[in-house]
């Protein structure tokens, strides 16, 4: 064996391996699928700054050029299933571009339609701020190695994120599915407005995302912290009953409203609830969430209280703790 592949097999085994080691560790990624309805794609196609945004009626784009730009509107009508409120914003430039293109547009390795950028702005179903995820990229052509199969399209990376979603990362791709309608095409000189009575399309984004934090219920000498209504312990000798409500102490719910400076106590004096949508499931089965607050003195700590759903099974069963659907590590209780 040559001294040179001495060497190669040296690195992979001294310096690749851990690495990877480190990778399988990290904390699995969250997927959102994101609805999109009413979504318009303005073209900027006339020079008349007058006329932008004041034909009440539906107009027709002209031909979309290579290099031409547009802004995309639509509104978020579902997460995860869940119903949503909130706007996609895109802000974007034509670039056409394919390996073997025709006159016009861009000869190119890649095969894409525009370079973007996007701001997804989520609400709760009552118009309540969750956060906002930030993200670039290109459009059209292939999905990234590596990200979620359900995208059938679209680069783009998570720039960052505010709310619920801080320091998040990841990616967003488009999904094609039997429920997609067209995006809409129109003029600059069409008033937004009309943009949900003039009617538009219906897409689909994947969110995989590698959030700054996430829910974790918080551990003890004696395991979980989780307490019946007097505050005593779950534990083997004083288990979980179908039915009861019981209070979880955790970290990382994220913001809360009235709203507090990053870092800071919750107070002693009001109520701090969490904006975010919560979710608690016992072995898979949804539980229904009483009470989500910060807990009153401390940074970063959080109460939340839940009912045992009814029939589930005596022994041992696993909690699991979502926030803007980003789900934390489960944890096992004993139930009786």
């Amino acid at each position: 064996m040559t001294r040179n592949r001495q060497s190669l097999l040296a690195l992979i085994s001294g310096v690749l391996v851990p690495t990877y080691a480190a990778q399988a560790q990290t904390a699995p990624s969250t997927i959102l699928q994101i609805d999109i309805a009413n979504e318009v794609q303005y073209y900027e196609d006339t020079t008349n700054l007058s006329s932008l945004a004041t034909v009440p009626g539906v107009t027709t784009a002209l031909t979309a050029l290579n290099f031409r730009k547009w802004i995309q509107i639509g509104d978020i009508v579902a997460v995860n299933g869940q119903p949503a409120k909130g706007t996609l914003t895109v802000n974007a430039r034509q670039i056409t571009e394919a390996p073997a293109p025709n006159p016009g547009q861009a000869i190119s390795d890649t095969t894409r339609n525009n370079i973007q950028d996007m701001a997804f702005e989520i609400l709760t179903s009552d118009g309540s701020p969750i956060g906002t995820i930030i993200a670039v990229g290109v459009g059209n052509g292939s999905a990234p190695p590596g990200a979620p199969l359900a995208i059938t399209q679209g680069n783009n990376t998570i720039a960052g994120g505010t709310g619920a979603f801080l320091g998040a990362r990841g990616l967003v791709g488009q999904a094609v599915t039997a429920q997609t309608i067209a995006v809409r095409s129109a003029s600059m000189t069409e008033d937004p407005s009309n943009r949900i009575t003039n009617g538009g399309g219906r897409i689909f984004f994947v969110v995989q995302l590698l959030p700054m934090t996430r829910p974790d219920i918080q551990s003890t000498p004696t395991g979980p912290a989780l307490y019946h209504a007097d505050f005593s312990p779950v534990s083997a000798a004083k288990p979980a009953k179908a039915g009861e409500v019981l209070i979880v102490k955790a970290t990382g719910l994220g913001p809360t409203v009235p709203g507090l400076d990053p870092g800071q106590p919750f107070p002693l004096d009001a109520v701090q609830t969490v904006n975010s949508p919560v979710a608690l499931s016992v072995n898979g089965q949804s539980a229904q969430v009483v009470n989500r607050i910060g807990c009153p003195g401390q940074v970063d700590t959080y109460r939340v209280d839940f009912r045992v759903p009814d029939g589930i099974a005596a022994g041992i069963a696993s909690i699991q703790l979502s926030a803007a659907w980003i789900a934390g590590p489960p944890v096992n209780i004993a139930v009786q």
